[in-house]
């Protein structure tokens, strides 16, 4: 005889699999729920207290968690002792376990939920039942998604069901069941950083290729998704998000969720190009391309506000790869959708991204940290030169400061109010970066209505030299430098307003 025990929470597909189980001779066994649709379906079924011979208990915790059921999926077909066993306890092998848990995460994503509500969808005997069977998949076949039914039909019926098959069904199991319970602890878990970390992910995506092309790559969301998210964006018009993609249009999320205000984002591998603020969105969308008119090409776009046609109409005339926005006008989708390879997404954007942890791979293991968040005022800025920065000077570092945080250290931007100049990224010494953001600010404008912005303390006072000696009246930076006097006393020699944040910004 054989036999095929089914109890699921997601009756999807059920019945038409228990049917052409039924008919390639298999005896179902079932439990609860699961039973009762297979039975109104006209299958014979037994119930598992009929294999157990006792009864379901404490509000149905309690009905699998047998020797009768675990033995018979358990035991070694190819150990004569082990069923010598279950002939003389009177056992019936189990031949194939069919599984999906009690709904957890949907529960815990209710409004309003209650522990209590949540701790009793926690599954245990469904897991532990998955658990026995993939362990011993060389007999039995555990199956956890209705995805897999028809094959798992058509195999039996082909008589293909080989080790190689097992072997996958029974990983997919163990991956489930610790997503499964990664999930749990996640939700009971209360100290920040635990001894074990475990954070469930889902697949959202094979990529073509990963950063390049000769490397594999898949994308994962996490398993309690974010609204404000790439991976949970609608993709309007385009093809599939890359990699590359991905991380960029991530970038530009994260940028333009610090600002209230009509703000437009431009990001060139994750660092912001240009950045422009305006009282329409075509104003800001002037100003962010006149901040970098180069390096915009090929690049993300995210907008905080619906895109108009006006401003459709001049964003068409670039190669772009993503515009990110929270709606597009129906003249706006029109005239952008005309680019085939053009990506137009939408999410309901925010500026309250919430506090998680950030997780970063190194070989043999990672690094995790909250995000950067602190959320900076004139209020905590202090003042340590001679010449006190006027109201729009504060105001320009105060956007500064928002963008400086998002650029790849040692960062440097030069800024306006409401408008990046140039921007300085990943260059080894703050020098560099000094320079090349100068330069580029230098190409568009005179300086002496910008100010400067650094992620991180000058070591020395060149930073605030070569930025007086080219027209910048106004620097902000964290200070905490053993030679931060030195700085304040070029500050004041070249009459420059120099203010200390205390707030350091590192992004590498």
């Amino acid at each position: 005889m054989t036999r095929a025990l089914l109890s699921v929470s997601d009756k999807k597909g059920l019945v038409p699999f228990a049917k052409s189980l039924v008919e390639l001779g298999y005896e179902l066994v079932s439990t609860g729920g699961t039973h009762k649709v297979l039975a109104e379906a006209g299958l014979e079924v037994l119930a598992i207290d009929e294999v157990t011979d006792f009864p379901e208990m404490l509000d149905g915790r309690v009905k699998t968690l047998h020797p009768r059921v675990h033995a018979g999926l358990l035991a070694r077909r190819d150990l004569p002792e082990h069923m010598a066993k279950l002939a003389e306890y009177d056992i019936t092998p189990i031949d194939i376990v069919v599984v999906n848990l009690y709904p957890f995460k949907s529960t815990i994503q209710k409004d309003g939920v209650t522990e209590a509500e949540a701790i009793e969808n926690i599954d245990i005997g469904g897991p532990s039942m998955l658990r026995s069977a993939a362990k011993n998949f060389a007999a039995v076949l555990p199956i956890v998604d209705p995805a897999d039914y028809d094959v798992v039909i058509d195999k039996l019926k082909s008589g293909s069901v080989d080790q190689t098959y097992r072997r996958n069904l029974a990983a997919k199991v163990f991956q489930h069941t610790a997503s499964y319970d990664a999930l749990i602890a996640h939700y009971l878990t209360e100290t920040e950083f635990p001894e074990n970390l475990t954070l469930p992910f889902e697949k959202f995506d094979d990529m073509r290729y990963g950063e390049n092309p000769h490397q594999s790559a898949a994308a994962y969301r996490t398993a309690l998704p974010e609204a404000y998210s790439v991976l949970n964006a609608e993709i309007l018009h385009g093809k599939q998000l890359s990699y590359n993609n991905i991380r960029d249009a991530d970038a530009a999320l994260r940028i333009i969720a610090e600002f209230d205000e009509t703000t437009v984002v431009t990001v060139k591998h994750m660092n912001p190009a240009g950045i422009g603020q305006g009282a329409t969105v075509e104003a800001a969308w002037d100003k962010a391309f006149a901040a970098d008119d180069i390096s915009i090409f090929g690049g993300i776009v995210a907008l905080n506000r619906e895109v108009d046609a006006v401003t459709a109409e001049k964003m068409h005339k670039i190669f772009l790869e993503i515009i990110i926005a929270p709606s597009f006008t129906p003249e706006a989708f029109e005239i952008l959708s005309a680019k085939k390879n053009l990506r137009l997404l939408t999410l309901p954007f925010t500026t309250a991204i919430p506090q998680a942890l950030e997780v970063t791979s190194v070989l043999g293991g990672a690094v995790v940290q909250e995000r950067d968040l602190v959320e900076e005022s004139a209020d905590s800025f202090k003042v340590v030169s001679k010449v006190v920065p006027t109201e729009e000077q504060l105001k320009a570092m105060i956007f500064a400061q928002k963008v400086v945080k998002h650029v790849k250290s040692n960062a440097i931007v030069v800024a306006r109010d409401g408008q990046t100049l140039g921007v300085g990224a990943g260059q080894p010494n703050r020098i560099d970066s000094v320079v090349y953001s100068i330069q580029k600010a230098a190409n568009k404008s005179d300086l002496s209505d910008t100010v400067l912005a650094s992620d991180a303390f000058f070591p020395m006072n060149d930073s605030v030299q070569y930025a007086a000696e080219h027209g910048i009246k106004a620097i902000i930076e964290p200070g905490g430098s053993i030679k931060d006097q030195d700085s304040i006393d070029k500050a004041n020699e070249l009459g420059v307003a120099l203010v200390f944040s205390g707030t350091r910004h590192f992004k590498h």
